[in-house]
């Protein structure tokens, strides 16, 4: 178990391969509301969270069915964050949620800053959002799905698929599976 915010003791645990079970609150933020938030952090300006310690889920949910908190909440790739997401980490972002691998930059960012990366399945939105037990939009509501939304989740899933040492599943289990199959 895993709970937000983050501190540098806890990334520094954290390796990759990890599965972790995440409780707390979780923020939602996708490739407009990243543009904004860069803007914001830019013109030196508040966040409209308070960003220190927190994890952003790349994520675009869709409407709630009648007694549901949320749609299908499924993670979306992750490199169309990476222009902005160093500015994040600077600000003190300690961990983001999507999938696919991240750019240089990204991962620089992570081990300056202490920020890990969790990856999560994709094609099971309907499976993840059980664990989201509350959503609220906190901003960019004109965003439509991809306002910001700040999620209370309990044992929400993920693996830990770069971690601050530079470790990198999407390289690492490439090179375990050749060296496995190559028997």
């Amino acid at each position: 178990m895993l709970a937000t915010p983050l501190s540098d003791e806890d990334t520094e645990a954290l390796k990759t391969g990890d599965r972790v079970l995440i409780d707390g609150v979780v923020y939602t933020a996708r490739d407009e509301a990243h543009k904004r938030l860069v803007n914001l952090i830019k013109e030196g300006k508040e966040l409209p969270f308070d960003i220190s310690g927190q994890i952003i889920y790349y994520v675009g949910p869709s409407p709630a069915k009648p007694g549901h908190v949320i749609g299908s909440a499924g993670p979306t790739s992750s490199y169309r964050m990476d222009p902005s997401s160093p500015y994040l980490i600077a600000k003190g972002l300690k961990g983001m949620v999507g999938k696919g691998p991240r750019s240089k930059e990204v991962i620089d960012a992570m081990r300056k800053y202490k920020c890990v990366y969790f990856a999560t399945i994709g094609g099971a939105g309907a499976l993840l959002a059980k664990s989201i037990t509350k959503s609220e939009i906190i901003a960019y509501e004109d965003l439509g799905p991809e306002a910001i939304r700040r999620l209370e989740v309990k044992d929400f899933p993920a693996i830990v698929a770069q971690d601050i040492y530079g470790n990198n599943l999407y390289v690492d289990g490439v090179k375990r599976y050749a060296k496995a199959a190559s028997f």
